[in-house]
């Protein structure tokens, strides 16, 4: 923690926390909001479906990449610094997006936001540890998770509204535009929150060191998992949604929006009951609850699929109760494991963030394609991935019962 960080910001604690919310929202909304549009830019530029399909990989893998070397560059040059050049490359690659004539431009310009939208992320984390103390700490991350929580909501509606009225063009240049604002407020609000005398060397034989040390350590590892892999037994059906949600549930495209409403509104809950429990009762007891919830859902989610035909009104309410208990826990495990090493926030951030956008690109390209098309295997691996992560913090608390006290 900065020994300064009482002196460093002096507005109210939502609005940092709707500020770096925003700094993360920019990955998702650089996603789902291009989505709606992907038919009409395929016949605007004559591409493929492989090719569009590449604007998308382009960007995860310029994401995960570049996810490496923002915590590190944020510990070694400075938390503002690293944002603020961040954003403005995402500014000038969606304007690149809007300008593209051919299918290869586009593709180009993708990967070059994937690159530049993980310093929000990355570096927001790290900033919030900066300014606060533990529980305070825990207060903040769940409020950005409640803003956070907007995001995959609104962005599908914005972009499909540009696209019917202005063509996909405009979908870029609001993208744009957001990191014109987003540039500007940065600049003028957010404070440099790392300390004179914390700033670590950048070099390569620095960083590798660094990564290899933080990578080795298993008590960051199995928080890391115990964070991300859950997530991804939400995020599973997320993936499989027009499967799930249309040939499975019988569900019109109007009528998507429900299981997006449910889940999103079950983030939110529980960021929002993790922040008010914060401070009041232990981290390991939070955690506890947060994967007892997930684990009695789970459990009545599979049985149900396999007792029942699947049908939407009894479907959808327990993907929202996961979500709810995954909500509770994160912002706590998420802060445990970037002190794991407090000298390198910014590179633990990073490397967290390389773990869980790993995990997703193996769940949306390997598992997804396999399960989706069957909710009692969806059901049984959403429950596994929970289990993933409920054994990897059962090996933390045997090992290290002092974490989360």
């Amino acid at each position: 923690m900065n020994p300064d960080a009482d002196r460093l910001w002096h507005g109210p604690r939502w609005a940092l926390a709707a500020l770096l919310a925003v700094l993360g929202m920019l990955g998702p909304f650089s996603i789902d909001t291009y989505i709606p549009a992907f038919s009409g830019i395929a016949k605007a530029l004559d591409a493929t479906p492989v090719q569009m399909q590449q604007t998308l990989s382009a960007y995860l893998f310029g994401f995960a990449a570049m996810n490496l070397f923002h915590g590190a560059l944020a510990d070694s040059f400075g938390r503002r610094p690293v944002v603020l050049w961040g954003v403005a490359v995402f500014t000038l690659a969606s304007a690149g997006c809007a300008l593209s004539q051919t299918i290869g431009q586009l593709v180009f310009f993708r990967a070059l936001q994937g690159i530049s939208t993980g310093a929000g992320i990355v570096v927001s984390r790290a900033v919030i540890r900066d300014l606060f103390p533990p529980a305070d700490a825990q207060k903040v991350m769940s409020q950005v998770t409640i803003y956070f929580g907007v995001a995959p909501a609104i962005a599908p509606i914005i972009g499909g509204w540009l696209f019917v009225h202005m063509g996909w063009h405009s979908i870029f240049w609001f993208l744009t535009g957001v990191g014109v604002l987003l540039w500007l407020l940065v600049r003028q609000m957010l404070p440099e929150t790392l300390h004179a005398t914390q700033r670590q060397a950048f070099n390569v034989r620095n960083l590798m060191r660094g990564y290899w040390a933080l990578g080795a350590n298993p008590r960051f590892l199995m928080l890391a998992l115990a964070s991300g892999i859950p997530f991804n037994g939400m995020f599973l059906y997320v993936l499989s949604a027009p499967s799930f949600l249309g040939e499975l549930l019988g569900l019109e495209p109007t009528q998507f929006f429900w299981f997006f409403v449910l889940t999103i509104s079950g983030i939110m809950g529980g960021a929002f009951v993790s922040g008010r429990l914060a401070g009041r009762i232990e981290p390991k007891q939070q955690i506890r609850w947060g994967f007892a919830i997930m684990i009695g859902v789970s459990l009545v989610n599979v049985g149900a699929n396999y007792a029942f035909e699947a049908r939407a009104w009894w479907a959808l309410p327990p993907l929202a109760i996961f979500a709810f208990g995954w909500a509770l826990m994160v912002p706590v495990v998420t802060l445990l494991a970037l002190d794991v090493n407090p000298e390198r926030r910014g590179m633990a951030s990073s490397l967290q963030a390389v773990i869980g956008s790993t995990a997703n690109g193996f769940v949306a390209g390997a598992i997804a394609p396999l399960v989706m098309h069957s909710t009692r295997a969806l059901a049984l691996t959403s429950m596994l991935m929970m289990a993933i992560g409920l054994v990897a913090w059962r090996i933390v608390r045997a090992r290290w019962p002092e974490t989360g006290r």
